[in-house]
């Protein structure tokens, strides 16, 4: 405790408070910017701090971090555009509360929730970084691929209204996520002799072109249909209802984000994935879900957030970067000569209690400052739609050309955005593709990891207890609406079915 009082010593001096705040703001502005998350804002920004003592220049990365995260939030309930994969649940029910008026609701919720789950994320941080990163150790090969695999199932289950179409979806974002040259052999796939597809379809430039694209061209065809309405913004404040329907989801993301984070599991993708079908399973607005549930941005945002605490915890201590802003903030910490692991809290005691004593401040100047800036966020919904597709379409091209610097990311764009127009046009939900590029090709390394240590026996699979709950989980998930059909119904909700088919 008296190490984490100095850090916040030095984390509010007007030096340290100030670069917090323009990491906030800097990683606000540009997670805002579809394709352009918050890795590729600390990587843009890594040479700027080449001047920076380092405790400086890492405290505006954590306020870059967590501030990219709610930009990405942003873009995701306004336009239906994540700026980061982490986004990507809250633009299903974010972006329909939007379209109904209620855009400054969502992103406050999504504001409180990142605030709420940041700040008991690092709370965490503080108190069981020595447990989590020890146990963190122990989940192999076999477990990773099962969290994985409930995921794909998770993600198709409870999005769309067809569960076939969920899977075709997953299937597409897979074949994609096969792209490339194979991990372990080193031969091309479906790569078609282009050297340009050897390293794999990057994620940012297949999340801009399904979501950014494939919603300007859909806006596109149905614009001389339907002519264009302003939609109203709303309140910025949550009422009473909305607090009742918040709180819980808020305090239940860390539960699922925090434990995620600090284990090579993908970053936030697949707990925000899991926080909203937690949320749909135990809220009492399930006929919302799917046209704008405040519980559905409330609970992943929170859940994200405190992942993004749980993925800092297995940095510091291990070493060992579990998405790719922790890759980047890795790399900047060997910049500086430090090398993070089990002894960096006593070689580098000093930067690292100042780094999370900045996380609370970041949380709190992301909370001061975008709450209120929520209304003005969700004026974007008043631009004239072909002014603000033409925008979202440019700065897509901005980001999907910044990864490589190659204007073949830009065909490749605009190709997987015809894709995503398709999706729309028969019924696919994006979101299953978008889980099968993240998660596909890291999916297949761990079980090919568990076959090799088997020897080829399938058992290698369920070879840990950790592994079997989850496969146990799986087979709840796949055969429950199969037993809902033999349960009885209850008479208060078979009596209005049968007066329906009367009518």
């Amino acid at each position: 405790m008296e190490q984490l009082l100095d850090g916040f010593a030095t984390a509010l001096t007007p030096t340290h408070l100030l670069l917090a705040a323009i990491g906030v703001l800097l990683g606000t502005a540009i997670g805002v910017l579809p394709g352009i998350g918050p890795a590729m804002a600390v990587a843009l920004l890594l040479p700027v701090t080449y001047g920076m003592e380092p405790t400086g220049a890492f405290i505006m990365f954590a306020g870059i971090y967590y501030g990219g995260m709610f930009g990405g939030s942003t873009t995701s309930i306004l336009l239906n555009t994540p700026g980061e994969s982490a986004a990507v649940v809250a633009a299903f029910e974010g972006n329909p509360m939007a379209r109904k008026g209620r855009g400054a609701q969502a992103l406050a919720a999504a504001a409180i929730g990142h605030f709420t789950g940041g700040i008991i994320g690092t709370i965490l941080i503080v108190l069981l970084a020595p447990f989590v990163a020890k146990h963190a150790v122990d989940i192999g090969a076999p477990d990773l691929f099962a969290v994985m695999v409930l995921a794909f199932i998770a993600v198709t289950s409870v999005l769309g209204a067809s569960r076939i179409r969920g899977v075709a979806s997953l299937l597409i974002g897979l074949t994609l996520g096969l792209v490339g040259l194979d991990e372990m052999t080193g031969q091309q796939r479906l790569t078609f002799g282009s050297l340009h597809l050897a390293d794999g379809i990057d994620i940012v430039v297949v999340a801009v072109a399904l979501f950014a694209v494939g919603e300007a061209l859909w806006v596109a065809a149905h614009l001389r249909r339907k002519p264009f309405e302003p939609i109203p913004v709303g309140r910025p404040w949550l009422s009473k209802a909305d607090l009742k329907r918040t709180w819980k989801p808020w305090l239940r993301g860390p539960v699922i984000g925090f434990p995620f984070g600090a284990i090579p599991a993908g970053g936030a993708e697949i707990p925000t994935f899991l926080s909203y079908v937690t949320e749909k399973r135990l809220s009492k607005h399930k006929d919302e879900f799917g046209k704008g549930a405040i519980e559905g941005v409330a609970g992943p945002e929170s859940t994200a957030s405190a992942s993004a605490a749980g993925t800092l915890v297995t940095m510091l201590t291990l070493g060992l970067p579990t998405t790719a802003v922790a890759a980047v903030m890795l790399a900047a910490f060997q910049q500086y000569g430090i090398q993070p692991g089990p002894l960096l809290f006593q070689r580098e005691s000093g930067l690292v209690w100042a780094l999370i004593a900045s996380l609370f401040i970041g949380l709190t100047l992301l909370l001061v400052l975008n709450l209120p800036l929520a209304p003005l966020w969700a004026k974007l919904l008043r631009i004239p739609r072909p002014y603000l597709y033409a925008g979202i379409l440019f700065f897509a091209s901005v980001g999907a050309y910044a990864v490589n610097a190659d204007i073949f990311d830009l065909l490749l764009m605009f190709v997987i955005g015809v894709l995503g127009f398709a999706m729309r046009r028969y019924g696919l939900p994006v979101l299953p593709a978008i889980i099968g590029v993240i998660l596909g090709p890291a999916a297949e390394q761990q079980m090919r990891r568990s076959l090799q240590l088997s020897d080829g026996s399938l058992t290698g699979l369920v070879n840990s207890p950790m592994a079997v709950i989850v496969y146990v989980i799986i087979v709840v998930i796949l055969f429950f609406p199969l037993l809902k059909r033999f349960l009885p119904k209850p008479p208060a909700a078979a009596e209005p079915e049968r007066e329906k088919v009367d009518a």
